[in-house]
């Protein structure tokens, strides 16, 4: 029996039906894949994580302490762990970035930021790992690993070296210095679902660590599958940050928030075309490759503003090609 046969047999027992019967919903940036069940009047979602790639608990965890929280979450309504199936209610077909547009996005996006808020101030930390600077600089190091090394085709000597490992450390540092709470980890727009009521639904959160305040925030706003203006983004956030201080009787600055959120986008972009370029060269993934241009403008964009980050642009500079015109908007 193949792996789709033990899916149908399984689903077949959990829910009682013969004649229920799946399609495929989404693939992942992962080993998981996610199939839609149709039975009788109700559909449901099956998580296929492949037990010797994928672990289901962290998933089962995290989905309870959002749901406990208030938002809407997959609910697990039933699990094997042996054969890696976990069977969750389904939050729809409508994906954020499928609706997104000048009409939709600010009743959208202030959906989406209330979530943020209700997840940073309900959850709880009790089991989740810490983002720690050993988990930061393990993400930043796929930077050089598979876009420098593996993408461009480029050996950084040691001048250069250090030059990336400076900028490293002070992103680094960037996150550690904030305040620390829930973090979804891919909270944008494509892991949160358009729904009827307690909009967005939210998935994909099995990764969940406690780290910066911004991290969720600048995933959301500068979002590597859609960008928006930056004055519009600036705005988001900040309208974030002056609610994030009402909510928790603080005074962080306009100044200090900003710095945090675009030095904290930097970190996360520079992960991604990471991720992005392994997803292709290793896994056989190359749709992702189309978003690199929008993930260096990000990073483009920071860099030119701060000085501490002018090494590392002139870096990317010269070993990006025709980077002034990639990195346009």
């Amino acid at each position: 029996m193949d792996r789709l046969q033990s899916l149908q047999s399984w689903a077949k027992l959990q829910l009682n039906d013969s004649e229920c019967y799946l399609k495929p919903a989404s693939n992942d940036a992962s080993f998981r894949s996610y199939w839609r069940v149709f039975s009788q009047d109700k559909t449901y979602i099956i998580m296929d994580a492949p037990p010797e790639h994928e672990d289901c608990i962290p998933f089962i965890t995290i989905s309870q302490i959002l749901n406990n929280s208030g938002v809407l979450v997959p609910i697990v309504k039933a699990q094997d762990l042996k054969q890696g199936f976990l069977l969750l209610t389904d939050l729809g077909t409508v994906q954020y970035l499928n609706v997104l547009n000048k009409n939709t996005f600010k009743a959208l996006y202030n959906d989406a930021c209330d979530a943020l808020h209700t997840i940073q101030q309900q959850t709880t930390h009790e089991n989740i790992p810490e983002y720690n600077s050993q988990l930061l600089s393990k993400e930043l190091c796929l930077f050089e690993e598979w876009f420098i090394s593996e993408h461009l085709g480029i050996n950084l000597n040691l001048g250069q070296k250090s030059t990336l490992d400076n900028a490293l450390k002070l992103l680094i540092d960037n996150a550690l210095n904030q305040p620390q709470t829930f973090v979804h980890r891919d909270y944008h727009s494509r892991n949160l679902m358009k729904t009827k009521n307690n909009n967005p639904g939210i998935l994909d959160f099995q990764d969940a660590v406690i780290g910066p305040i911004t991290y969720d925030l600048v995933s959301l706003l500068k979002d590597c599958y859609i960008s928006w203006d930056k004055s519009l983004v600036n705005e988001l956030s900040d309208k974030f940050r002056q609610k994030y201080n009402l909510l928790n009787d603080t005074n962080i600055n306009s100044k200090q928030w900003q710095r945090w959120f675009d030095l904290m986008g930097v970190q996360r972009h520079l992960k991604v075309l990471g991720i992005f370029c392994r997803l292709n060269y290793r896994d056989d993934k190359p749709g992702y490759l189309k978003d690199l241009n929008l993930t260096l403008h990000y990073v483009y964009q920071v860099c030119s503003q701060y000085d501490e980050l002018q090494p590392l642009m002139n870096l990317i500079k010269d070993i990006t090609p025709n980077m002034d015109t990639l990195c346009k908007p």
